[in-house]
């Protein structure tokens, strides 16, 4: 979007973890909100210029406003279900301290998509260590290298890891599928 460029696109205007994102992570990766040429238009972009370009929706003085209505019950290429408990989380305790969070996450993210990646578990690996808590990222990762090692091929290193990811995210009442919009009858 023309005129629209943000600082750090990993975490986007509107709650969503771009950096987490399976576009995020492509030999020609999205450049998320505000990240300059092939930028797309966004509604909420539009938004926030009209109300004097603040970094997040957050920071708004209307949020949470119409806008967000029913834009959680559905996912895209990354999940929307924590975008608004996870913009109040970064307003709670501070954006430096969650984008260090999300950075965290992000380097977990590409050692599973450097060391665990079969070719078929990207965004299964990407909605796991977005929905899930950065210690139940981190405990999953822990388990996974203790239980894994090079003798084993890769789509069993694959396996072992998601069989982790699963447990947990079960465990937490956490689903891991992306939700499709269903269309208005």
């Amino acid at each position: 979007m023309k005129n629209f460029n943000r600082e750090y696109t990993a975490f986007a205007l509107c709650g969503l973890n771009c950096g987490l994102c399976p576009m995020y992570h492509m030999e020609k990766p999205c450049p998320g909100c505000g990240g300059g040429e092939g930028n797309q238009s966004c509604a909420i972009a539009r938004c926030s210029l009209e109300h004097g370009g603040p970094a997040h929706c957050s920071q708004c003085g209307e949020f949470p406003c119409a806008r967000y209505e029913g834009l959680t019950g559905y996912d895209s290429f990354l999940s929307h279900r924590n975008m608004l408990r996870d913009l109040k989380r970064a307003e709670e305790m501070g954006y430096s301290a969650y984008r260090a969070e999300l950075e965290e996450k992000m380097e977990i993210l590409r050692k599973l998509l450097l060391q665990y990646n079969d070719g078929r578990r990207k965004t299964f690996f990407c909605t796991a260590v977005n929905l899930l808590e950065l210690e139940d990222a981190r405990a999953v990762m822990e388990q996974i290298e203790a239980g894994t090692g090079p003798e084993q091929g890769l789509k069993e290193r694959a396996a072992a890891a998601a069989d982790c990811f699963l447990k947990m995210a079960d465990s937490r009442g956490i689903s891991l599928k992306l939700r499709k919009k269903t269309k208005k009858a």
